[in-house]
């Protein structure tokens, strides 16, 4: 998922907006007391199955934060993105210029809609382990910054491509070992802890140190759900209810729904289908809605409830959302 940090930077005076509303994680470190307090307090352990997923990225003229909560009925997890190992950009750094009575507020009438506010961390512009970050230390910072601006947990949106293809196992004991720390400090049960992997990185034998069935396989356990990313990964990958959840192509094999779920192991109430809200959100995978609520009726009908991800809010809202549920999981 491509942030606004990068874009932005090629449009007039948008970098510089974004420069002056990045903190450095060290800011965000709490005092033993604080920690003490916020640790003790008791936090939503996030939606059962199913999750309806929306991110938020984009700036939007006049509105700071997550926007009113009418906008975005019928999701029950909103992410702020995105938190990178350098700081807060785009709408997570919104989130702190937000007064601790605001974010109060916002967070009351989420909570009383069905929302939980989390942050994801990292996007396509950030690639934590080929820049040398350490994923304990990293896991720290992230995971103050989850306590100290009052959210209910992370998504964590790794997309360090080149660590993962290098195939030599060192991307995904990163992402383990991360994991496993995140975890330390946001306790299962109060804090949602989610992945949003690429659908191949579930293909077997195609990724040297495994992909996401490692990781799945050594902290799966841990994670309470998958926004898995069925776009981007080819002009026809994806894009018909069969490919999607029946027989992925021979380019990324076993990697649609219920293959994942059958060959990774992973199970379906895990497995959250991430589609791009229009043709522009995404370089190719999309999904007209009416199609796409077809697929999710589909899978419903074979025991799947896992819920659906979309990327992003305004170009999907509340309207999207129920026409994607409308015949599966309706209001």
């Amino acid at each position: 998922m491509l942030g606004f940090k990068r874009i932005g930077a090629i449009l007039a005076g948008f970098s510089s907006l974004l420069a002056a509303t990045a903190m450095p994680l060290e800011a965000h470190n709490l005092t033993d007391t604080a920690r003490s307090f916020l640790d003790t307090r008791t936090k939503s352990a996030g939606p059962s199955a199913p999750r309806f997923v929306i991110y938020s990225d984009k700036f939007v003229s006049g509105q700071t934060g997550p926007p009113p909560v009418n906008m975005v009925r019928g999701y029950n997890v909103f992410a702020l993105s995105f938190l990178l190992t350098e700081g807060a950009f785009d709408k997570a750094a919104e989130w702190t210029q937000l007064s601790a009575a605001q974010r109060s507020s916002v967070k009351s009438q989420y909570a009383a809609a069905g929302i939980s506010i989390i942050v994801s961390l990292f996007g396509a512009t950030d690639a934590p382990t080929s820049t040398g970050a350490d994923p304990i230390s990293t896991a720290n910072t992230m995971a103050a910054f989850v306590k100290n601006f009052d959210l209910d947990g992370v998504d964590v949106d790794y997309e360090d491509f080149n660590a993962i293809n290098a195939g030599d196992g060192r991307a995904e004991q990163w992402l383990i070992d991360f994991t496993r720390q995140l975890r330390n400090q946001l306790p299962q049960g109060s804090f949602i802890l989610t992945h949003a992997p690429v659908a191949p990185w579930f293909s077997p034998n195609k990724f040297g140190g495994g992909a996401y069935r490692t990781v799945h396989n050594q902290v799966g356990n841990l994670i309470d759900w998958y926004n898995v990313q069925f776009y981007n990964q080819g002009t026809t990958e994806y894009t018909s209810c069969n490919s999607l959840l029946q027989t992925s192509s021979n380019t990324w094999p076993q990697s649609a729904l219920f293959q994942i779920a059958s060959g990774s192991g992973v199970p379906l109430s895990k497995l959250v289908i991430g589609k791009p809200a229009t043709t522009g959100d995404a370089s190719n995978g999309f999904i007209p809605t009416s199609t796409l609520a077809q697929c999710v009726q589909q899978a419903k009908n074979q025991g799947w409830n896992g819920g659906v991800m979309v990327w992003e809010f305004p170009d999907a809202a509340a309207d999207w959302i129920q026409q994607v549920r409308s015949l599966a999981f309706p209001e």
